[in-house]
């Protein structure tokens, strides 16, 4: 977990921690489905053979990966779900600062929270497997063993929230519009790897891959696409890349039902929903109702739960989750304060740099502003020593590069050795620098500014701050909208000018500061570099170079000849072994280049919830999923109101 309250980069990512199937759907999605996929397994599938009797033609409910997949063709529900969980009643979270637009695929505007929740996919991840992909709007997957094309034959049954039919032209059309007008990544992504979609009946869709590229990830990367109406979209004369507050036709459990702009926004379970009876949502979707009350003040948002304003809050503040939990209603036994295991990667949160910067071109300048971020003092101090630090972009999993290269690591980077940044081959994985319990470290200090002299940023004014030649002063400026960050940026400032850097911070709204970021107006912001167990096509969105330009979600602007030669590796493994040990070679190039001051993380949810919900006593391990498989208890409901802790 994070220190932030609430998802503040990604309006739609509360969707992705809810809805453990739905994260192909989040603003983030795209990233999320490709880096779910992986090779697929013929357990429990049918295996026939081509008409040219070479390559065998494979039909099954879902996809897997390196593993077979864990449920049948026959399967009733999700293991983890309680299929007989009651369905009613409200859930309600809070979300940071405001929205201006219910269109989550498009960079104009700032979306509200969950409002990908209306669109699904033909297929559909779960919360306690790795890399599987099951059937949702589509009946059966066939494919070749080859994976050069995937065929989808559909639900007839599917229907958008308005009654009309869900077809496989809907399909097309969404994977045609989101390829020519959708997000950058998705408009990179699909041109490159996909080469066509072709309806073939109104129940059955084709996608044929682009011959060259690695199909390991492709047939659940198109099925994981969100399905919009063709239908919807020409009747209303939509354009897609403007922002919009009224959201394209999806075939989702929820719709909208009213929506109080940048304040509330309120979500109804559709009792018409076409899927009630597939297995895939048996025990999901259970609240009549979800809603989402914005603050734009971090410390309201949090007297607003005292006071019932709303009810389920995920608690990202360690200082609060240390202190803060006294109030009345947790004292009377009307709030729950529980700790809930989180199995899920580190979400990689961390400073990064702007590498489109000039100033931040030589990596000794990256080092040195690294070593003055003084995270142990912050634990102990800010954060009642709660967290662990993150040093690896696959922190908290067997992908992490660890000590110097192995040889099964060495036989991958050694072709690549006059690509490498220093140190790749012959020096120990970076780890993030450990620092003294006073908030300056001067050992710290005193590397850091060897670094900088190093560097050619060795000449000090009168006013203390460093130069290069030509009398430039070494400017950082932090990019950042949480009151809640301003005691963890200002000493790290505070230090940095120790050093003689010329270092600021800027405080914006949530609306500005998504406007820089997506145009990259920034020196250095908070980010969530996020990655996956299974890394995939999305490894391009965050760290390839044809991105680093486009992508939404490669803000450090990463562009290296190596690290786009380790990615395609990493796409070509055909097992896990492979697989981990290509990762870990990524991973040790990329830290090597120390475009980060990696942050920290918790394998923990904090969560505090009026007592009116209940969840399965077995927890899945990649996802909390309160808005989607825990339910309402009546009577729990009626105790709280009778007893005033209800509004």
């Amino acid at each position: 977990m994070t220190q932030h309250p609430a998802p503040r980069r990604y309006p739609t990512a509360a969707s992705t921690a809810a809805f453990p199937g739905r994260r192909r759907l989040a603003l983030a999605g795209l990233v999320g489905l490709m880096l779910l996929a992986a090779p697929a397994h013929r357990a429990f599938g049918t295996e026939t053979v081509a008409d040219d009797g070479e390559i065998p033609i494979i039909t099954a409910h879902g996809i897997g990966t390196f593993d077979e997949l864990k449920l049948p063709p026959d399967f009733a529900h999700l293991s983890y779900v309680n299929p007989d969980a009651p369905r009613g009643g409200e859930i309600s979270i809070w979300g940071f600062g405001g929205f201006d637009s219910m269109h989550p695929y498009t960079t104009r505007g700032r979306a509200g929270a969950l409002s990908s929740i209306f669109f699904e996919s033909l297929l559909e991840g779960t919360a306690d497997e790795v890399g599987a992909s099951y059937c949702l709007v589509c009946e059966t997957i066939e494919y070749p063993e080859d994976r050069s094309w995937v065929i989808f034959h559909m639900r007839p049954e599917a229907r958008f929230s308005d009654g009309s039919p869900l077809t496989a032209h809907d399909v097309v059309f969404s994977f045609n519009i989101l390829k020519e007008k959708g997000l950058p990544d998705f408009r990179v992504v699909l041109a490159q790897q996909v080469a066509s979609a072709e309806a073939l009946d109104d129940h059955t869709v084709r996608f044929d891959f682009v011959e060259d590229w690695p199909k390991r990830d492709l047939p659940a990367l198109v099925g994981g696409l969100p399905i919009f109406s063709e239908a919807h979209y020409v009747e209303n004369d939509r354009d897609f890349e403007a922002s919009s507050m009224e959201p394209l036709l999806g075939s989702g459990p929820y719709v909208l039902e009213r929506v109080v702009p940048g304040q509330t926004l309120v979500y109804r379970r559709n009792p018409d929903y076409w899927g009630w009876d597939v297995p895939m949502m048996q025990g999901r979707s259970n609240f009549d109702q979800i809603r989402i009350e914005y603050f734009a003040d971090f410390d309201a948002a949090f007297q607003g739960f005292t006071s019932g304003q709303y009810t389920f809050r995920t608690e990202n503040r360690a200082s609060l989750w240390a202190e803060g939990y006294d109030f009345p209603a947790v004292q009377r036994g009307h709030v729950v304060q529980a700790t809930l295991p989180d199995g899920t990667l580190a979400p990689g949160q961390s400073f990064v740099f702007n590498l489109r910067r000039e100033q931040f071109q030589d990596p000794r300048v990256r080092e040195a502003i690294g070593l003055m971020f003084n995270y142990e003092w912050a634990n102990e101090t800010l954060f009642h020593g709660l967290y662990d630090r993150i040093h690896s972009f696959w922190e908290n999993s067997e992908l992490a590069a660890e000590g110097l290269p192995t040889p099964e690591e060495l036989a991958i980077l050694e072709p690549i050795a006059d690509l490498l940044p220093p140190g790749a081959l012959t020096e120990p994985a970076v780890m993030a620098p450990e620092s003294g319990p006073r908030q300056l470290d001067r050992g710290n200090l005193r590397r850091a500014s060897a670094l900088l002299d190093e560097a050619g940023w060795d000449s000090v004014g009168g006013d203390g701050l460093r130069r290069n030649a030509a009398g430039e002063t070494l400017r950082v400026e932090f990019l950042n909208d949480s009151q809640s960050f301003d005691r963890i940026i200002n000493p790290y400032v505070e230090n940095l000018r120790r050093l003689g850097v010329d270092a600021r911070h800027t405080r914006v709204d949530s609306a500005q500061l998504t406007n820089r970021e997506r145009s990259y107006d920034f020196d250095m912001t908070t980010d969530q570099v996020r990655t996956s167990l299974i890394p995939g096509s999305g490894l391009k969105q965050y760290f390839g170079s044809e991105t680093a330009d486009v992508s939404v979600f490669n803000k450090m602007g990463i562009r290296s000849e190596a690290v786009d030669r380790l990615i395609d590796v990493v796409l070509a493994t055909e097992t896990r072994e492979e697989m981990i040990h290509a990762t870990r070679a990524l991973d040790r190039v990329l830290r090597a280049y120390r475009p980060w001051v990696p942050q920290w993380f918790k394998a923990e949810h904090w969560v505090a919830y009026y007592d009116m919900y209940e969840h399965p006593e077995e927890m899945p391990p990649f996802a909390l999923g309160h808005l989607d498989f825990w339910w309402y208890n009546t009577d729990k409901a009626e105790a709280l109101r009778a007893a005033g802790a209800l509004r």
